[in-house]
């Protein structure tokens, strides 16, 4: 009997147009690839240069800079550069009188990583060229002797 009241109901409440409403969501989907740049400032001790200045140069105004900004405790300075700018972008980071530039290509020649550090072969350069310059002092001044 219970099975049939309920049946009732269910034909009487279709026959009035009530009816349960189903929603569904439309999904829209995009994306953006943002090159984040990321600064790592540290003294030749291996300090950070934490709260150093950073000032960005654009490619197509290298004179004006293209963003100001500050490094965290750690010395890390992160940019997103104009995509629409290609070419060499140039940071320059400073603290208490220390500071560099560093040069980066931004677009079809980037690189993943760089840095102003000397290679293996400047380090053996220099070393080469120190060492001529004491056999060609000492040999300056032993032939002053003699």
């Amino acid at each position: 009997m219970k099975g049939r009241v309920l049946a009732v109901l269910f034909v009487l409440l279709l026959a009035l147009g009530v009816s349960a409403t189903a929603y569904a969501h439309g999904v829209t989907l995009e994306y953006e690839i943002n090159v984040v740049i990321e600064i790592l400032a540290a003294f030749d001790t291996g300090e950070p240069m934490a709260e150093a200045q950073v000032t960005v140069y654009a490619p197509d105004d290298p004179s004006t800079p293209w963003l100001i900004g500050v490094c965290d405790e750690q010395g890390r300075f992160n940019f997103t550069p104009d995509p629409s700018k290609s070419g060499i972008w140039d940071v320059q980071v400073r603290h208490m009188g220390h500071g560099g530039m560093i040069h980066i290509p931004v677009g079809e020649t980037m690189t993943l990583s760089g840095g102003t550090g000397y290679s293996a072969p400047q380090i053996a350069l220099m070393a080469g060229c120190v060492i001529w310059g004491f056999v060609g002092t000492a040999l300056f001044f032993a032939k002053r002797r003699a």
